[in-house]
């Protein structure tokens, strides 16, 4: 058996172009679907699959782990740089959705067999809607609260805001009680058998980031995302050590030592791989064990497309300290035109019971994905009140 065409198949879906990365093998009809999706990095990470795939050709596809290292590790640069594991990462998804199909069982199977019955899922404010996630302005408190009644009324018991405004690495106190009154707002349109969590996105210096931290002690948050660079660790491990909110984050690291001086610090509460940012699944389980050692939660980033949803939700079956799945619904109303999917959602509570079709379990119609060709992806910056330039 041998890997015979490996090709990037890009999808715009407004703010991201999804790239699906389509493994073909000399087996007919057998194929794989994995996921590479990088805002902003569109053609740069179809590049990098470009470069790769010659280390991939005629090799068979059932050695995932040989072909992860020789993909890491050849080409004398490491993969951990974002463009690079990014590209390995939808590959890699792509071998273990072939390997399912080969065995005749969905992935989690192949790692065990599930560890959970049913997984939760959470929102974005809006559904993913990028106008009614990003770019509420932190003033707007009221609107916080219909979004977070929206996303109750829709069956889910937890959900994710951006409350916290972009601010310098040092600002006053103004944002910190725009923050609180969004997170009230939200608090008190839901009650507190909610689950709310809190994204800063990265905004925040250290300092600002603890002030943000301490001030939302006391909403019962499930978990504060990002609150500084993830590059911090010492700012992290303040944070996470100053306030009882667990603290997330994760997902822009790439580096499997990355994870484990995170951890190692005691940085973070809760561990949010990005499987298709990561090294894809192969790496994924070898940051589960490091955050399993550490008695570390798993709660991957998924803002993606349906491909890295799947895969999400296959490793969360065979993970036992996988808690909750990030899921989008509404960043592009046919977006469950592009895929058919093998978990099946219970409406009430949006919780996903376990796939039964091999691999993944998905099938990709690429005829609908023809219909939403490349186009450069909506702009989203940040500058501060003096026009230097601020995180987004």
């Amino acid at each position: 058996m041998k890997i015979t065409a490996v090709e990037a198949i890009i999808c715009n879906a407004r703010m991201r172009n999804w790239i699906f990365v389509k493994v073909t093998t000399d087996q007919p009809g057998l194929i794989g679907w994995g996921e590479a999706t990088l805002e902003w990095h569109t053609r740069s990470v179809v590049g990098a699959i470009e470069d790769i795939t010659p280390l991939l050709i005629g090799e068979d596809p059932r050695r995932i782990e040989h072909l992860w290292q020789r993909m890491f590790r050849q080409h004398f640069w490491h993969g951990s740089g974002i463009t690079r594991s990014t590209a390995i990462s939808g590959i890699d998804i792509a071998l273990w959705d072939i390997a399912g199909k080969i065995a005749d069982m969905p992935c989690h199977q192949l790692w065990g067999g599930p560890v959970r019955d049913w997984i939760r899922t959470y929102c974005h404010l809006g559904g993913g809607r990028m106008e009614d996630f990003y770019e509420i302005s932190a003033d707007d408190a009221k609107r916080f609260g219909e979004l977070a009644s929206v996303a109750v009324e829709q069956g889910y018991t937890a959900f994710k805001s951006m409350a916290v405004p972009p601010t310098a690495p040092i600002t006053g106190t103004k944002p910190i009680h725009r923050a609180v009154a969004a997170v009230a707002a939200m608090r008190d349109a839901v009650g507190d058998d909610i689950d709310i969590m809190v994204d800063c996105h990265a905004r925040p210096s250290p300092a600002m980031g603890l002030q943000f931290a301490k001030a939302l002690d006391g909403f019962g948050l499930y978990f504060f995302e990002e609150p500084c660079w993830p590059e911090q660790i010492d700012g992290l491990v303040r944070i996470t050590q100053t306030t009882t909110t667990p603290i997330a984050t994760g997902e822009r690291i790439t580096s499997l030592a990355d994870f484990r001086r995170l951890f190692a610090a005691g940085g973070c509460d809760v561990c949010q791989p990005d499987l298709t940012h990561c090294g894809g699944l192969t790496a994924g389980h070898k940051i589960a064990a490091l955050a399993e050692a550490h008695q570390i939660a798993l709660a991957p980033h998924n803002p993606q497309g349906p491909v890295s949803t799947a895969a999400s939700l296959e490793f969360g079956f065979s993970q036992p300290g996988y808690i909750i799945c990030e899921s989008v619904h509404n960043d592009v109303p046919w977006r469950n035109d592009v895929v058919t999917e093998g978990h099946s959602l219970q409406e009430e509570g949006r919780i996903v019971h376990p796939n039964t079709k091999p691999g993944l379990g998905i099938e990709i119609n690429e005829e609908e994905i023809a219909k939403h060709p490349f186009e450069q992806e909506l702009p989203q910056i940040v500058f501060y009140e003096d026009g230097s330039v601020g995180d987004w």
